[in-house]
């Protein structure tokens, strides 16, 4: 990974993204994912070059973390943590339509599988166990927070 500067909280955030599309532990993903990846952390992207990036690095069409990191630290934009926090705060006001401050599992369950129609029941089973630390069945603005960022 030696070819790659990205900041410490950044890898933080790209392991976990990686970590939630390789539901299995195989310490790859799909090609096709990586797309998925950068718009579920709100990363601007060029379709040409991501394409080329991706059949540059690719190996049977799947990717490992490091491939993944050089290929999405190209997007990666040097942003603040306020600026992001807003991002995610108006993402989350996006799901959060009745303003009560949280997001049910369910729709939380309905992001991820409008992001990647492949996720199995059990991979989102296992994706909302994880982020609902309480098992309250609901996510509130923190874990939504902790699981975007990576934290």
């Amino acid at each position: 990974m030696a070819d790659v500067e990205v900041a410490p909280e950044q890898l933080e955030m790209l392991k976990k993204a990686f970590g939630m599309f390789d539901q299995k532990k195989t310490g790859s993903i799909e090609v096709n994912k990586v797309a998925a990846i950068l718009n579920t952390m709100g990363q601007q992207f060029d379709d040409d070059e991501l394409q080329q990036l991706c059949t540059e690095k690719a190996k049977d069409g799947k990717l490992d973390f490091d491939s993944f990191v050089s290929i999405a630290s190209n997007f990666l934009e040097e942003e603040d943590d306020e600026a992001m926090q807003a991002e995610l705060k108006e993402a989350f006001r996006l799901y959060d339509k009745e303003g009560n401050g949280y997001i049910t599992t369910q729709v939380l369950k309905e992001i991820l599988k409008a992001l990647d129609d492949k996720l199995t029941s059990e991979d989102l089973d296992g994706i909302i166990e994880e982020v609902d630390t309480d098992g309250s069945g609901t996510l509130d603005f923190d874990e939504f927070m902790e699981m975007m960022a990576g934290e």
